[in-house]
Formats: structure tokens, sequence, C-alpha cells
């Protein structure tokens, strides 16, 4: 408003009180798709946490003993097992697919939409291939006899523990999949840069919405080495 000035800036403990009950924009000054992409992350950041704690409760209170996941994630290669290497690549398509939505984000900021868009779909390639390989594990655990409610190795909450927490992070993985492809579509169509009208090109040279998507994508790479180190290592 005009003639309006801001109220004098508070110090100590009245301030930082004033400015956590102030809305985001006086507080951060940041769009409001990446805060609620924050508090978003946030929430779901509580909800992974339940899981993991409740798989590791249920692995340290069972009398029954707990399957060796080196001997259940094992796979035969010429005759031989080997133990974890599917998980292992999978671990590495997915960190990977985090270095190639960074350059991502940073090629949009730049306006290079080819190299942006490119990047974008190879990020979505990567995510693919991860949940190809969590299908062909689910495939290969349930033709052995793995279920939510018993598993041939042992404690049967293995199966429900499993089953839970791989399938909620693959289903944020394929989520991600798909809005990668749309929003690579609109970089490489040029939506950002004509300023056309649609989901999530409101505005001309709105490439933050590139980065409202790695935010999401980060922390689903990140959700993955927190599961990797507590279900396949422990």
């Amino acid at each position: 408003m005009q003639g309006h000035t801001a109220p004098p800036k508070m110090s100590g403990w009245r301030g930082f009180v004033a400015d956590w009950a102030s809305d985001q924009g006086a507080f951060k000054g940041v769009s409001w798709g990446k805060a609620m992409m924050w508090v978003f992350l946030l929430s779901d950041t509580f909800v992974f946490g339940c899981f993991l704690v409740a798989y590791m409760t249920a692995r340290m209170s069972t009398v029954v003993p707990w399957p060796n996941p080196s001997e259940v994630f094992a796979l035969e290669i010429g005759g031989t097992s080997v133990p974890l290497i599917l998980i292992a690549i999978m671990t590495f398509v997915l960190i990977s697919s985090s270095g190639t939505m960074a350059l991502a984000v940073h090629y949009g900021y730049l306006r290079d939409r080819r190299k942006a868009g490119l990047l974008m779909l190879l990020t979505a390639f990567l995510g693919a291939c991860f949940v190809g390989m969590q299908a062909f594990e689910w495939t290969k655990l349930i033709h052995e006899g793995v279920r939510p409610w018993e598993n041939p190795w042992g404690a049967p909450q293995f199966g429900s523990t499993f089953f839970m927490i791989t399938g909620f992070h693959g289903t944020h993985v394929t989520f991600g999949v798909i809005f990668l492809i749309i929003m690579a579509r609109k970089v490489l169509r040029g939506d950002f840069d004509d300023g056309r009208r649609g989901f999530f090109t409101s505005r001309k040279g709105r490439y933050e919405s590139v980065e409202i998507m790695g935010l999401y994508w980060h922390f689903v790479d990140l959700v993955w080495v927190f599961i990797f180190a507590f279900f396949y290592l422990w």
C-alpha cells in the first residue's frame, strides 16, 4: 500500500517469535510453491520416520529369528549367490539420478531448456529403471513365498514391513517419474519461455518449478539411503 511503512524489526526472543508467527512471504520471501513443497516433504519425513521406527520395533521385539538380508536379497549369478547385488545396483541408479536432476535444475536457471529437459528425461529414465528393478525384487520374493503375513525364513513381520516400506517409497518414485516426464515436456516445448498458461507454467520464465521438482526427487533419494541402511544392511 502506498505510504505504508514496515514495522520496526524486533530483536531477541520477540524478534524470533515474530518471524516464526509471520506468513512465509514475510519470513522467507520464497514462492508459495517452494514453501508448500517443503511443508509436504516435512510431513512425508514424519511418515517415513514412523515406518522405519515401526520396522525397528518389530525387528527388535520379535522372538522369532529375523531373516538375513544378505541371503534373502541375494541373486544367483553364474551358479554363485551374490548378496545384495540387485539392491546395490538400485541404489547406484537412484543416487545417480540425483546428479542428473541437480544438473537439470542448473541448466533450467541458465534458461537452457534443451539440456534441462533432456536431463529431466534422463532422471525419469533412471527412476523408471529403479521401479522396474524393485518390481523384479517383489516378484522374486513373492514367488519364494514372502507375504505380508508370513515368509519362509523366519519372523512373519518381515513381509509386512518390507512391502509397506518399499512399496510406499516405490509409489513416491513412480509419481516422481510421471511428473518429471510432464515437466520435461513443458520445458522442451518452451512453455516457461513463452509464458504459455497451464499446469506449472502460469508465468513466463518461472523455471523455479524445475527446482521444486528437484526438491521432491532429492528427498525420495535421501529416504532410500535410510531404507537401504536400516532394512538391507542391518
